[in-house]
């Protein structure tokens, strides 16, 4: 507000004003500049957050989003998930699935809360109650992995 005064002033004759005026245009879009590159790296945190914990965010990395946040993340969601579905075939593909190269295709874990029962492709299903361990295939326990609900044993 002040600038547009001296602004006006200057129009007015009043040259001297004229470098108070390039500087503070000058701070304000270096302000502008830092504001952009901080709400860019947020985005690019948040569409980080989609790969490492999947189309469902805690509660708690929830509420310290902003409503803006939350609707940008659930138009990304949709986007990745019709991608997903276009490649792959009739069920798609999941790319979220084995970010990190499987050492085996089947890895022990040990479940931390209760789950109830979880079903694997060949229709067996297995009761997920805590501290239970099982031996299963790793890209049906990546996700569960990621949400805190399995534990990956390292032996």
């Amino acid at each position: 507000e002040r600038n547009q005064a001296d602004v006006s002033e200057a129009k007015a004759g009043r040259t001297d004003l004229i470098f108070l005026i390039r500087f503070r245009h000058c701070c304000l879009l270096r302000n502008q500049r830092c504001i952009v590159a901080y709400l860019y790296d947020r985005l690019l945190r948040i569409r980080a957050l989609r790969w490492e914990y999947g189309s469902i965010l805690p509660s708690a990395i929830q509420f310290h989003m902003s409503a803006e946040e939350v609707e940008w993340f659930n138009r990304y969601k949709k986007s990745l998930a019709t991608y997903m579905r276009s490649v792959g075939g009739e069920e798609g593909l999941d790319l979220t699935q084995d970010m990190k190269p499987p050492k085996s295709l089947y890895i022990e874990v040990r479940c931390l809360r209760d789950y109830g029962e979880f079903e694997i492709d060949d229709g067996t299903t297995v009761l997920l109650k805590k501290n239970s361990q099982h031996f299963l295939p790793r890209w049906k326990c990546e996700q569960l992995i990621r949400q805190g609900i399995l534990e990956h044993i390292l032996s």
